[in-house]
């Protein structure tokens, strides 16, 4: 399971609620925790936030 999915599901949100919080589709939500693509910085940033961890964890 990818980390993005992962953190998502520890705090009980949806593909859709994360993509209103990121102003992004849900469908690139999807890709992205996928992994069939990957988010710029400023996504990063935004996950960071949303789920309080740094963006290091996000990626590795």
């Amino acid at each position: 399971m990818s980390k993005l999915k992962e953190l998502r599901l520890e705090k009980d949100l949806t593909q859709k609620q994360v993509a209103t919080e990121l102003c992004i589709s849900e469908s690139t939500v999807c890709k992205y925790e996928k992994g069939e693509r990957k988010p710029n910085i400023e996504i990063l940033k935004k996950y960071a936030s949303i789920f309080s961890v740094t963006i290091d964890e996000l990626v590795y």
